[in-house]
């Protein structure tokens, strides 16, 4: 007969040999309930032992703990629903049962190796491991509040949380810190973290920023850089919102701000806008300037006010001041004033004093943003290399500053190897470049490439004179193709002229497609209605559409007019007032010579047929061989037109 103290050992030993196995392990525990019931325990005379649901002896000896076990127990006290049981478990499976308390073995055990002696130190690895077991419930406990409270999707909650461990590190850490109050010393890590979630209100306030328009991941991004106060950005939008900051840029502002943005009390943000607005920033700019920069809001009162007077004492005031912040707001707050003070001195190296850099800031303040090292210098060195000179450069710096800002590989080479490959050498590109700055700043492939192929196949300019056409007139690059340059290539079309000569016209004078349609049409009529002049005319002289109809054609038409005389287009139009004059006066004076000379003639053939004697045609006397000299100079002098006479002026 087995014994009491028998059956007792057997089942102690069947206890730890359970605990190795699987909590599932069905027929382990089927083999060992009927080996057990094999002993009859009233042949022995000795009670039978009543089964209960969940029995656990109480007298089993204390073995230590594995790895294993213990973060299985860690993971039983956390767990956030209830998993399956079957009977016969040993340990319960939730922290909702009755006896939860009794069945797992105290937490504050597992953290070192020996529980019995308090002096051993305490496992760090089992330790941590615990931390992230407590940071993975929080997140799931996170993640169902999303999901059930703002009703947001699996995906969305799952990347939402992930871009928020900060937040959820805060969460546990505040979960655990409430252990302490009394009303919170028997409740459970899941519903203190639980309470946290909801007492910060951050899921309503997910919600509203997602209404923004704004990012999980800007969301995580802003949750983490509050620490906690999470109405700070509530306040700090609601602020923003009043100073006309439009909501899809509500995100971005809080972001790029600053990490003491949140920390800033609404009085100080009041006293920057109100010092900008003094300064000449308008009101309803404001919103604008702060979306571009939202750095100024972080800047103290005296770091603003240097930055406001470096640009004051070069000679701007307050609208040069508004206006200029309005178009390039980190001029005033994204550069050191180290870097500010740098590049207003480079640019006084181009002949400019302070007023006139002030100016010039004020007209391009992008150029504040520019680097020294990466932009300006290169571009300089380039220049140079294509004959452009210091004063040159300043020029072009003064009339487009937007030069000096653009990348010089990806922009300035390819169009000057372009220019290059039509045959214009460095010297006349530098040329252009200086005669037409905005010539840097067009595309290569939607403006210069374009006019280049219509001047070519439309225009008539042959491959030999398209280079000198670009070179003598690089304004044409500038112009639009259906609203300038086909319009006026058609209305010289219309006139009678073929595409060659058009073209012929184009190399002499490369402006004549420059002009407006209005103002070549008066002088088209005037030339053929009124100086009635052929179409070969302007054929051969096209820069006739460049002189002024008013001020220069008709007054000089009418003084050849007056002085019965003719000129050229060319001698007419291509002259000085002086120098017209002194045309005008010898061409007068040799038409007055002629008219005295025919004249002369027709006095002395009158004084031939009125004499008294007929001189027979064989004799010849002194006074008749004169008359005949004069006669012959007079019929010479009259052969001459006095129209070919002035054209050889």
């Amino acid at each position: 007969m087995l014994s009491y103290s028998t059956i007792h050992s057997s089942l102690t030993s069947s206890h730890l040999f359970l605990r190795h196995q699987p909590l599932h392990s069905s027929s382990s525990t089927l083999c060992f309930c009927s080996a057990v019931n094999n002993h009859d325990p009233l042949s022995d005379g000795l009670q039978p032992l009543p089964r209960k649901h969940n029995y656990k002896p109480t007298s089993l000896p204390k073995t230590p703990l594995s790895p294993e076990d213990k973060v299985r127990i860690l993971e039983l006290s956390l767990v956030t629903k209830r998993t399956p049981q079957f009977p016969g478990s040993i340990f319960v499976q939730s922290p909702g049962d009755a006896d939860v308390a009794s069945s797992l073995p105290p937490l504050n055990t597992l953290f070192r190796d020996k529980p019995d002696h308090a002096q051993d130190d305490i496992d760090e690895d089992m330790l941590m491991r615990a931390i992230d077991i407590r940071r993975n419930v929080t997140t799931e406990i996170f993640k169902d509040a999303l999901m059930k409270k703002g009703k947001f999707g699996i995906r969305y909650a799952t990347n939402l949380v992930t871009s928020l461990t900060d937040f959820v590190d805060y969460v546990m850490i505040e979960a655990a810190s409430m252990k302490r109050l009394p009303e919170f010393e028997h409740t459970s890590f899941n519903l203190r973290a639980k309470t946290v979630i909801q007492e910060s209100e951050v899921v309503p306030l997910i919600r509203w920023l997602k209404h923004n328009s704004q990012s999980y991941i800007r969301i995580g991004k802003l949750i983490s850089m509050t620490k906690g106060n999470l109405k700070s950005i509530r306040l700090l939008a609601d602020w923003l919102n009043r100073v006309r900051v439009k909501g899809e840029f509500l995100g971005s502002v809080m972001l790029r701000a600053g990490d003491n943005i949140f920390q800033r009390s609404q009085e100080e943000l009041d006293e920057i806008v109100e010092y900008l607005e003094s300064k000449g920033v308008r009101r309803e700019w404001m919103g604008y300037v702060i979306s571009r920069c939202p750095g100024l809001l972080c800047c103290s009162m005296e770091e603003l006010r240097t930055r406001v007077e470096f640009y004051v004492d070069m000679g701007m005031n307050d609208h040069d001041f508004g206006t200029m912040v309005f178009d390039c707001p980190k001029a005033l707050g994204f550069l050191t004033l180290e870097e500010m003070t740098q590049k207003v001195n480079y640019l006084k190296e181009f002949g400019l004093n302070n007023e006139k850099v002030g100016k010039l800031l004020a007209f391009k303040p992008e150029l504040m943003c520019c680097s020294i090292e990466e932009r300006w210098k290169p571009l300089v060195k380039y220049l140079y290399y294509l004959g452009v000179s210091r004063m040159d450069m300043r020029k072009i710096l003064v009339v487009k500053p937007m030069v000096f800002c653009i990348d010089l590989e990806s922009n300035i080479v390819q169009k000057v190897r372009f220019f290059q490959d039509l045959g214009i050498r460095d010297e006349a590109i530098g040329k252009m470049l200086v005669k037409f700055p905005p010539l840097l700043t067009y595309s290569l492939l939607k403006k210069i490439r374009p006019v280049v192929i219509f001047l070519m196949t439309k225009a008539g300019v042959t491959q030999t004179d398209i280079a000198k056409v670009i070179a003598l007139a690089p304004e044409l690059l500038g112009c639009s193709i259906s609203k300038k340059l086909d319009v006026n290539m058609k209305y010289f079309l219309s006139l009678g002229i073929s595409i060659r000569q058009l073209g012929a016209m184009i190399a002499d004078f490369p402006m004549l497609l420059r002009y407006n349609i209005d103002v070549l049409r008066p002088k088209y009529r005037y030339l053929r209605r009124t100086m009635v002049r052929p179409l070969l005319d302007i054929i051969d002289f096209p820069r006739f559409f460049s002189y002024s109809l008013e001020g220069r054609i008709i007054p000089r038409h009418k003084i050849l007019v007056d002085n019965q005389i003719n000129f050229k287009l060319h001698h007419m139009l291509a002259s000085t007032d002086d120098e017209f004059r002194r045309k005008v006066a010898a061409a007068v004076d040799r038409r007055i010579r002629f008219e005295s000379s025919v004249k002369a003639r027709a006095f002395s053939i009158s004084l031939l047929r009125t004499g008294d004697e007929v001189v027979p045609p064989d004799s010849e006397s002194p006074d008749c061989s004169i008359i005949k000299t004069e006669s012959s100079c007079l019929e010479s002098e009259e052969s001459i037109s006095p129209f070919l006479t002035e054209s050889t002026i």
